[in-house]
């Protein structure tokens, strides 16, 4: 759907500087989501792998986040070795709808109500993202953080059009559950793509 040199504005590397590649198709259907022209998989340009990674390495990126939509509805193989032979780092954001191919360095896990999530991701995710819309995605959350490996950190977020009440939910659920960590759209309130 769209390429693009910026910095992660979410989870662990908030801060980082990201070549992110959003690749188009989508059958989750968060209806909260700020990407729903990523739905149609058919409704973007086909490139070929490699135009990819040379843009990334032109870039100068550390890491390359690969999103979407829903990324692992595609073959990720070709793409996450050609990023790593070119010394990128390969990131993965995914609900984890589909099975997981390629290699990845690290994977954010942000399972969603609409579609469950396969078992395989909660063993690899390095975080899990809790997208939280209202009061009931906390417990919600829980229940996917209790099927992560101990090394995952968990993460939520408040939906975008609801953070003036879900950041303060959030701060009091995590308060009492230090497990838990907050994740911003950091990328959103400064302006950045």
């Amino acid at each position: 759907m769209e390429q693009f040199y910026t910095i992660q504005g979410e989870g662990t590397h908030t801060g980082t500087p990201a070549y992110f590649i959003r690749l188009g198709g989508c059958d989750v259907g968060c209806f909260w989501c700020d990407v729903k022209e990523s739905w149609d998989k058919d409704a973007h340009p086909k490139l070929a792998i490699s135009e990819l990674i040379a843009a990334a390495k032109d870039a100068g990126a550390p890491i390359a986040v690969i999103t979407g939509g829903e990324p692992c509805m595609h073959d990720l193989t070709e793409l996450t070795a050609g990023l790593q032979a070119a010394g990128i780092r390969t990131h993965l954001e995914t609900s984890g709808a589909h099975p997981l191919t390629g290699s990845f360095d690290f994977i954010t896990l942000s399972p969603k109500k609409f579609k469950a999530a396969l078992p395989e991701f909660y063993e690899v995710a390095n975080e899990l993202k809790v997208i939280v819309y209202n009061k009931h995605d906390l417990q919600w959350g829980e229940e996917h953080c209790s099927k992560l490996t101990p090394s995952a950190a968990a993460y939520f977020q408040p939906e975008w059009d609801e953070r003036e009440e879900s950041v303060p939910m959030i701060l009091n659920y995590i308060r009492a559950n230090s497990h838990w960590k907050i994740s911003l759209q950091t990328h959103k309130y400064i302006g950045v793509s």
